[in-house]
């Protein structure tokens, strides 16, 4: 064995390791605690400075995002553009003016159950949620991450607030910034507006698909029903078109549709909507959409609807007017329009037959077996053709007759098919040629045609209206179905009917068609009047004292004017001697009219004129007697009308009154006031009080009906009162040179007004006088306005005296007299020189308008 060194041993402090080798385990773990004790700090540091960096990044990109958000405060009184309506005295519609169609429907019209479906489909908690719905962001995430890979698509977390921030303020791109700029927007929304000023603009603004924005427009484009019409199954329907309404149109995709509409009734069924009977009807009812592009229209009163949108555009301005959705009720009748419109019409053409011969085809193309049918089918449209009127294409020409084909569909998109009739030469007699005449002359018209040749070769595209077959009756034989030739006249004319006690324009035509022209005759068109213009110049001497049986003398007048000595002459060329103001009128004495201006002076004549409304600022020349200024249809009716009311002035209206989007009336015509119209029943009866101004002697004016009704009767306008078996006044207009037919009358309903004559003046012919053209057109157009009415007299004012006396044709009439002027006719008037100041104006009259009738 051996023995160990012999090493001295070592005192404790000598050895440290060995005190140390004893605690080393506890010592490492220390420093493993201290180790991860430090990391952990560094994390939590990292971590907080990496949360404050991310908020205080966040912050920055809120204030950066929210500096750049548009103003939301103007959505408080947003009105989205919504079509104006405007609509006939019978609530017809007659118009709608838009550049968006759209209707808007304030949430106290919508219906709760219509909201409710729009909410459960798409904003569950739409009435609790400040703008987002954490609830809903979380259920989308939920989804997203269940479906990650299928290719399904996300489900979306808007809110109804955050689609109208989308739709209205920060657009549609799918971006994250945008959808943060959408959140932002929706908070700030609600703090501003009422959720149902919110789900209000929803509504009305959203798009539905069909062209509809808003659910009152999808309503009726899917279903041509209003909100309050609508099913349970409807309602649904609508409430699940906003995700995707081209993908769930039901005449394209019906099971889509209905498969959508079921959803949106099980949510309903959920939220407590509906009740769990109601769901299952409901999802029992089929999808049937009857889609109307457009309401139907009244199909008359082109020209009076272009008036009623010009003094909308001149009171509204155009963005009101176009996207204000105003809802304007004027006073047109449309069956007295349809009336007019006709009554003109056949006035036209019968001239047109008499006086305008035939101006040739419309248009010429191949006329073959097989090209016909598609050449004819591709002319353009024709202006001015009437809807019972056909183009047809001569395919043969034989002497006594043509071989005609138009074409047919039997409905808008049906394919054309042919049809062939035959055109009789015996009833073209009036289809002579026409050679046109110098500047305003009358066109001169041909021999009569003595062959169908002469009128028509094959090719040519011309007019024609199909007469049925009629059967024998008595002694008239049969005649099968036949064609009769039509033109378009190239003279035009206007009517004006309005009531005299009120103004309201109840029916206006201006001119042929408002296809061919959109210029209204009626309102725009400057005539001179002629003898219609006379009344206004006999006013002024009733109302001084002078009576209607007064003589003035009916002789040659010689006037001195700088173009030479101006000589007027009655229309017959003869003179009568001393006449009584009432014979003068009725007999249209041009001698008589210029002796009594002279007489009152034409200052007077041009203050009548002026306050009747006729003729503004007229000047005052001798000439303006006879009517040679110038006015319009409308005036000439509205003048006539302070005759018929009392002498108050009329001015003419279209508009009755005029609601905004919401119904409140922004306008109304206020042609008389009524005291209590607003109060309950205890305030008692309310009083209509006449606001109109009192313009002429109400004594004068009845005198005036009185001759006028004489003029009528017994005078130059007995057409007019043929067949009404009632009291008709009224009198008739023919200028120089018969360029201006005229005829304003009146019963104690209704006043009208009717003009005929070119666009560019010219002649309408020797002869042809106000009394043959325009007096039937007055006719009929009263006779469709009373038809169903009572004749009714015309009232005398308090105070007038009606006397019986002598006429100068041997007629015992009731005269009217202003009190003590009974027997102050002794002396009668004429030979004597002008006042003062008609000699003045006399030595500035016009020359050679000594024709006027």
């Amino acid at each position: 064995m051996s023995e160990l060194p012999n090493v001295p041993a070592a005192a404790p402090e000598d050895r440290p390791q060995a005190r140390r080798a004893a605690p080393k385990p506890a010592t490492a773990k220390r420093r493993s605690v201290g180790l991860f004790g430090g990391f952990v700090r560094f994390t939590v540091v990292v971590a907080v400075v990496a949360l404050v960096g991310a908020g205080v990044a966040a912050f920055g990109l809120y204030r950066s995002i929210a500096a750049d958000l548009p103003d939301y405060r103007w959505l408080a009184d947003y009105h989205p553009p919504q079509m104006s309506r405007i609509y006939a005295a019978d609530s017809r519609l007659m118009a709608e003016l838009a550049a968006e169609r759209r209707v808007f429907v304030p949430i106290e019209a919508i219906p709760p159950r219509l909201q409710q479906a729009f909410i459960s489909a798409e904003d569950q908690r739409f009435r609790e949620h400040r703008g987002i719905d954490p609830m809903g962001m979380m259920r989308a995430g939920l989804f997203f991450a269940q479906n990650y890979g299928s290719g399904r698509r996300m489900q979306g977390a808007s809110t109804i607030t955050q689609q109208v921030a989308k739709n209205m303020l920060v657009g549609s791109d799918r971006t994250v910034l945008r959808k943060a700029r959408e959140a932002i927007l929706a908070l700030r929304i609600e703090q501003a507006l009422s959720k149902d000023r919110i789900l209000e603009i929803y509504l009305n603004e959203i798009f539905l698909g069909a062209q509809a924005y808003g659910v009152a427009a999808a309503a009726q484009a899917y279903f041509n029903k209003s909100l309050d019409e609508l099913t349970v199954g409807e309602t649904a329907f609508l409430a699940a078109l906003p995700k995707g309404p081209n993908n769930y149109n039901p005449l394209r995709y019906p099971d889509a549709a209905r498969i959508r509409r079921d959803w949106v009734l099980d949510r309903m069924g959920e939220d407590g909507v509906l009740a769990a009977e109601e769901v299952a009807a409901a999802k029992a009812e089929p999808i049937v959409a009857r889609p109307v592009r457009r309401p139907e229209v009244v199909p008359v009163g082109g020209h009076y609807t272009e008036e009623v949108r010009r003094e909308l555009l001149q009171r509204f301005g155009a963005e009101q007017t176009q996207g204000g959705g105003l809802v304007v009720r004027t006073s047109l009748d449309p069956v007295l329009q349809a009336a007019t419109e006709n009554a003109l019409r056949q006035g036209l053409l019968s001239y047109d037959r008499r006086r305008g011969g035939w101006r040739g085809p419309v248009a010429r193309i191949a006329h073959g077996a097989t090209e016909w049918l598609p050449a004819l089918d591709a002319l353009p449209p024709t202006p001015g053709l009437l809807p019972e009127w056909r183009r047809a294409v001569v395919l043969e020409v034989r002497p006594n007759e043509a071989r005609l084909g138009w074409v047919v569909r039997s409905g808008p998109r049906a394919p054309a098919e042919a049809r062939t009739g035959t055109l009789p030469f015996s009833d073209l007699s009036w289809a002579r040629p026409v050679t046109p005449g110098r500047p305003g002359e009358a066109h001169r018209l041909g021999p009569a045609p003595r062959r169908m040749s002469d009128i028509v070769a094959p090719g040519d595209v011309v007019l024609v209206e199909v007469e049925p077959a009629r059967p024998a009756e008595g002694r008239t034989p049969a005649r099968p179905e036949r064609l009769a030739l039509r033109q378009v006249p190239e003279v035009e004319g206007a009517v004006v009917a309005l009531d005299p006690n009120t103004g309201r324009v109840l029916a206006l035509a201006g001119g042929w068609s408002f296809d061919r022209s959109q210029f209204n005759r009626a309102t725009q068109a400057l005539r001179q009047p002629g003898s219609s213009f006379k009344p206004f110049v006999y006013l002024p001497a009733l109302e001084a004292g002078i009576p209607p049986n007064q003589r003035f003398l009916d002789a040659p007048v010689e006037v001195a004017t700088p173009q030479g000595i101006w000589r007027p002459a009655n229309y017959s060329g003869n003179t009568n001697g001393y006449v009584t103001i009432r014979n003068a009128m009725e007999r249209s004495l041009n001698l008589v009219t210029v002796r009594i201006a002279q007489e009152v002076g034409m200052d007077k004549v041009s203050e009548t004129a002026a306050r009747f409304g006729v003729i503004e600022n007229m000047p005052r020349y001798l000439a303006m007697s006879l009517g040679a200024g110038e006015t319009t249809v409308l005036r000439q009716a509205a003048a006539y009308a302070a005759f018929v009311n009392g002498g108050r002035r009329v001015e003419p209206s279209f508009i009755d009154s005029v609601q905004d989007q919401r119904g409140r009336v922004v306008w109304r015509n206020a042609a008389r006031g009524c005291e209590g119209c607003v109060s309950g029943p205890e305030a008692g009866p309310p009083r209509v009080t006449d606001n109109r101004r009192q313009i002429a002697d109400p004594i004068a004016t009845y005198q005036m009906v009185s001759i006028l009704q004489g003029a009528a009767q017994n005078g130059t306008g007995t057409r007019a009162a043929q067949g009404l078996n009632r009291p008709v006044a009224g009198k008739t207009g023919t200028t120089d040179d018969y360029r201006d037919n005229w005829f304003v009358g009146f019963t104690p309903d209704i006043v009208v007004a009717v003009w005929l004559g070119y666009d560019e003046p010219r002649s309408l012919g020797s002869g042809e006088t106000g009394g043959n053209n325009a007096a039937p057109i007055f006719r009929d157009v009263v006779a469709a306005a009373l038809r169903d009415s009572p004749a009714v007299p015309f009232r005398a004012p308090p105070g007038v005296a009606l006397v019986r006396v002598n006429t100068d044709g041997g007629r015992t009439i009731m005269e009217a007299f202003r009190p003590g002027t009974e027997n102050s006719a002794s002396a009668p008037i004429g030979g004597m020189a002008p006042s003062t100041s008609s000699a003045a104006a006399a030595q500035q009259v016009d020359t050679g308008l000594g024709g006027l009738y």
